[in-house]
């Protein structure tokens, strides 16, 4: 172990795409279809509502990360612009929601994998604990090897869904468009159980992840011009994936069929290329799990570790490996990992599955609210360039990042509460119990004015 030497800056932009794409689309993704089919052609531009709304936080993500390149992104954003307290409490909720998120990927990766293995249904909880440290023991390794696996994963989910996507035109091209249900102005609505808001606040869940490549910012070759590059490219074209992937599902096949299918986009593309193919749609899934572990895995260990930099969190996680990984902060994060799938053992997966995800979401869900206002206040001081345009697109973010907390429900938002109250106490234990000179280390002059202030 070193003290904490300088990461190799082994990500370029596609490590970084992949990072940010591969974070988003994991495998509930592919079953998506099921729950967006009631709403019709509505679901469809409940996409296109939640595109632009993901679009405007990755102009936020980007143009922090231009301005600050520092690794911790939301951490080292909401730093910047409301001083260390209010930035560990946010990135608090955050890192916990990150593992949690991890136990609920890690969960949610059994069952498309016990599709392809029927036999490892009575062992779920052993083979969900061993793929995460499976995962952890990548991002122990080495930086590099963890953003090669993330690239891989995510060509080969991506190939996957663009097959989907070309086998849907195909579909619709023989037909001249006839297989599609008609659009009726009486079914478009905004409001109401299966309108526009109602599909958009679902389909949100899909982009949580876009700010990814902003939290490993010390391992990025030129972060202030790679990170932006990937955030919105990422974003973008994982928008018009989920856009054209989901919504054929949702509208070639029958409702009925749909609401119950346990695999919609594998039975898709079963009824047109075969069993076969179904299959391997199937373990697309699985990859498509895997991948997203990985990043997130990474992203888990990253945020501690700049934390214990600035001297926020204990200085054992500041330790790196001698290839520069934070094999501690992993280590750690990971052993929250297998307590929270241990002790939660007992529930069904299902359960399981929606209640870490709600408390993953809840979290992330305040992170870019606490950014976009952050925004909106560093371009105030002048710290953050922004013109009229861009000013627009900030706000917009945080408008949306508000109506994302109150579509999220009162459930999220009350876990969301509770995430960021438990961090201050800890914040200010974690002050008292560090030696003299070891708080809040890092502040730069700006930091250091605001905590001040």
């Amino acid at each position: 172990m070193t003290a904490s030497p300088t990461p190799r800056r082994a990500f370029g932009f596609w490590i970084c795409l992949a990072l940010v794409m591969g974070n988003m689309i994991g495998s509930g993704f592919f079953l998506m279809p099921a729950s967006l089919a009631p709403f019709g052609w509505n679901g469809a531009f409940g996409w296109v509502a939640t595109t632009a709304g993901a679009l405007c936080l990755a102009v936020i993500f980007g143009s922090l990360a231009h301005a600050f390149p520092k690794a911790g992104g939301a951490y080292a954003y909401t730093r910047q612009a409301f001083g260390p307290t209010t930035a560990f409490v946010v990135a608090w909720s955050y890192w916990v929601s990150m593992w949690v998120g991890n136990a609920a990927i890690a969960t949610g990766l059994v069952a498309p994998l016990a599709t392809l293995f029927p036999s490892i249904i009575d062992h779920s909880a052993i083979v969900t604990i061993a793929i995460v440290w499976m995962v952890t023991g990548i991002n122990c390794f080495s930086a590099l090897l963890t953003g090669r696996v993330q690239l891989l994963t995510t060509i080969l989910k991506f190939a996957a869904l663009v097959a989907v996507v070309l086998l849907a035109a195909l579909v619709i091209g023989r037909s001249g468009g006839e297989v599609l249900p008609p659009i009726r102005l009486q079914d478009l609505g905004f409001g109401g159980e299966t309108g526009i808001a109602a599909a958009a606040a679902l389909t949100l869940w899909s982009f949580l992840g876009l700010e990814s490549a902003t939290v490993p910012a010390e391992r990025v070759k030129d972060p202030s011009r790679t990170i932006p590059r990937a955030t919105l490219a990422g974003t973008a074209i994982t928008g018009c994936i989920y856009l054209f992937a989901c919504s054929a599902v949702a509208l070639l096949l029958p409702v009925e069929q749909v609401v119950k299918s346990g695999a919609p986009m594998a039975d898709f593309v079963a009824l047109y290329w075969g069993p076969f193919a179904g299959t391997m749609m199937a373990a697309a899934a699985v990859v498509s799990a895997f991948g997203a572990l990985n990043g997130w895995v990474l992203l888990q260990g990253e945020m501690p570790w700049a934390m214990a930099k600035d001297g926020v969190f204990p200085r054992f996680l500041a330790k790196t490996s001698s290839r520069g990984t934070p094999l501690r902060a992993h280590i750690v994060a990971s052993l929250l990992v297998t307590l929270v799938i241990s002790f939660n053992f007992t529930r069904s997966i299902g359960d399981l599955f929606q209640f870490l995800i709600l408390l993953a979401t809840s979290a992330a869900l305040v992170v870019y609210l606490a950014c976009s206002v952050g925004a909106l206040r560093l371009a105030r001081q002048g710290r953050l360039p922004a013109g009229r345009a861009r000013l627009l697109v900030f706000l917009l973010a945080a408008l949306f990042s508000c109506w994302a907390l109150y579509g999220a429900g009162v459930e999220s938002l009350l876990w969301g509460m509770v995430l960021l109250l438990s961090g201050i106490p800890i914040h200010f234990l974690m002050r008292r119990n560090l030696p003299p000179g070891e708080t809040v280390s890092s502040l730069g002059p700006d930091d250091q004015e605001l905590n001040d202030a």
